[in-house]
Order: structure tokens, then sequence, then C-alpha cells
């Protein structure tokens, strides 16, 4: 299968991947590989314009790495995951989704610079 997307852990969202325990650690990072080669919302899903989250259900817990593109470099597109977080209710909180859109856009400050 042909890759879509790389996708890049930020500091926040690969020490919450670390934290968990081994298996579910395996199962969030195969499910990152998943989504880069299959457009499936299972795995990979918009939250709003900007920001979209990678998807992952083990064990009755919803484990969720918040992300956005980044498709300036033509021949590479990138994705950067921000944070983590395990998901309680269905809808992901909108202070998480601000905090990753914080994040975003301090990348592409940083970037221009």
């Amino acid at each position: 299968m042909i890759k879509r997307f790389d996708t890049i852990l930020l500091e926040e969202a690969f020490e919450f991947v670390q934290k968990q325990n081994l298996k579910s650690r395996s199962k969030i990072l195969q499910n990152i590989k998943r989504a880069e080669q299959n457009p499936d919302n299972k795995f990979f899903k918009k939250l709003n314009n900007n920001i979209w989250e990678f998807r992952t259900l083990y064990s009755g817990i919803q484990y969720r790495l918040l992300a956005f593109w980044d498709k300036e470099n033509k021949s590479n597109t990138l994705v950067f995951a921000t944070h983590g977080i395990i998901k309680k209710t269905s809808k992901v909180d909108k202070k998480e989704i601000e905090k990753a859109e914080n994040i975003r856009h301090s990348y592409f400050k940083t970037k221009k610079k």
C-alpha cells in the first residue's frame, strides 16, 4: 500500500504513548501505521478544519492522539500528533481541541521564521 503521509509525534504525544502499557502502546502505533496507508475514519478522523484524531480502541479504553497536517512540502506530507488523551465521553473536549490548535499555530509561526 502507498503511504499517504508520515506521522511525527511531538514531545507530549510521544510521552503519552510511552506511558501506556506495552500492548496498548503497540496497538496505538499499529493504528497510526494503518491510518498512514488507509483513509478510514476508524483510525484517523477529522474533528474540525485543522485538527484530526488518531483513534485506538483497545481493552475498552479509547485512546486519542490529536494531530494536524503540514502539506507545505509537496513531496512529503506530514501529520504532527500534538498530545494524547484517554476519551471518556463521546466527544473530544473543546479544551483539548484548542490545545491542539495552539500547538499547530505555534508550529507554523516558528516554521515561517
